[in-house]
């Protein structure tokens, strides 16, 4: 069963474009469902989350802000697979 990951972004942004090449590099070796939203989007998530972005949830719970490296993410998809 597929670990959902959302990762909330904007364009222009260095630091999303790193969280999303470590999430598809993760992606490679466990069952991933990735959600990319951008914040710009829609207002209540841009007024939400302003530049605090990247953020990356796993399961629905925020794991992430900013940088996030491929050791600790697989360590939290690792706990949260079924």
């Amino acid at each position: 069963m597929a670990v959902d990951v959302t990762v909330y972004t904007r364009d222009d942004c260095h630091l999303c474009e790193d969280v999303l090449t470590t999430v598809g590099r993760v992606g490679d070796d466990h069952d991933l469902d990735v959600a990319v939203v951008d914040v710009d989007d829609d207002p209540e998530l841009r007024e939400a989350y302003g530049e605090r972005v990247p953020y990356v949830f796993v399961d629905g719970t925020p794991k992430f802000k900013y940088r996030v490296s491929e050791d600790a993410l697989r360590d939290a998809i690792e706990r949260a697979e079924p």
